[in-house]
């Protein structure tokens, strides 16, 4: 059956890709080049959605190697460099990029090397791309590739390439347990997200999520705005209590990426929300019995070898959730208003 668009094919295919990347990185051995202890900070940098992974990816650094880590988008490491960099503080700086080809994160790396801050590595789906050939370690996925403007399969498996240059190791049946969890979770998702999708009575989406989370929340906000114009927003869990939750009524979609260390403070925020009239989902890795007690839905996500190998399946649900609100006010989620691509600046 022909795909209705490429968003929905490169959202499908997500199972196959993630395996190929997988494999992929296990023969790719850059991830064990790196000596995270040599560095007194690490710097992950990209704009837009590769912004959002960076998030993700600082407090999974920081927690896993034990090293200053930190996010940045690209236009401010360009532009206020000295808030970032300083020369008695050796850094290492993380370049995430789908197309490698966008200009203020090139620009970013150019100044980063000239000024002899440490040294770089890109991560990106097109390894033959200008911003891969100014840096000396690459860790390329180039399965990954896209012919959709918004983000989908390509940041998943970016953040596969990242999980790896952070653990240093891809364990062994991972690319298995990807492909058999990745198709049981689209085949979960796709009726939920398609019924609170193109549901008028939910005229606004919160994500909330904290920790390495709150990366993922971010993602899901800018694919509900960029694929669909909906009014999204993502907030840490318990900030959400210090003013927005203001906002709750019986037209919102809040959905809560749960974790482990802080179930019990989370599923307080989300039945204070489901008291307030909020449609409520959950996605936790975490099958504890008083989750269904606090939401309307939930997803349970297979943890894998260690939490952070798990986050990419968080995302299918999220990208078609975005996807069918964009069908149901007959936008069209393969050209996104007012958006390119790549962002490329004269």
């Amino acid at each position: 059956m022909k795909c209705p668009s490429y968003t929905f094919e490169e959202i499908l295919s997500q199972p196959e890709i993630w395996q190929q990347t997988l494999y992929h990185l296990s023969q790719n051995h850059i991830e064990t080049a790196i000596e995270f202890g040599k560095y007194e900070q690490v710097l992950f940098t990209g704009c837009g959605s590769t912004y959002y992974l960076s998030l993700w990816a600082s407090r999974w650094c920081e927690m896993r190697q034990r090293v200053l880590s930190r996010a940045v988008p690209s236009s401010d490491l360009l532009l206020f460099p000295s808030s970032w960099l300083h020369r008695n503080k050796r850094s290492l700086l993380v370049a995430i990029s789908r197309s490698a080809r966008t200009t203020e994160t090139i620009r970013a790396v150019e100044r980063f090397q000239a000024g002899g801050y440490g040294d770089c590595v890109v991560v990106t789906c097109y390894p033959d791309q200008p911003l891969a050939k100014i840096s000396p370690w690459v860790l390329g996925v180039p399965g990954a590739g896209e012919k959709s403007v918004v983000q989908t399969r390509s940041f998943s498996n970016m953040m596969l390439a990242v999980a790896a240059l952070i653990e240093q190791d891809t364990p062994p049946g991972l690319a298995t347990l990807y492909m058999e969890e990745g198709t049981r979770i689209l085949k979960e998702s796709i009726a939920l997200a398609k019924f609170l999708g193109s549901s008028h009575n939910l005229a606004k989406f919160v994500f909330l999520g904290s920790g390495p989370f709150y990366g993922l929340a971010n993602e899901a906000m800018l694919k509900g705005k960029e694929m669909s114009l909906t009014p999204t927003e993502a907030f840490h869990f318990m900030e959400f209590r210090h003013g927005p939750i203001s906002t709750v009524d019986r037209q919102t979609l809040v959905v809560g990426l749960l974790s482990e260390e802080g179930l019990d403070y989370e599923l307080d925020v989300l039945k204070d929300v489901h008291e307030l009239g909020a449609y409520v989902v959950a996605l936790s890795g975490v099958k504890h019995p008083s989750i269904m007690q606090n939401v309307d839905h939930a997803l349970f996500i297979d943890e894998g070898p260690s939490p952070i190998w798990h986050a990419p399946l968080y995302l299918p649900f999220l990208q078609l959730l975005a996807y069918y609100r964009a069908i149901s006010k007959g936008l069209d989620p393969d050209h996104p208003v007012h958006l390119k691509a790549v962002v490329e600046l004269q």
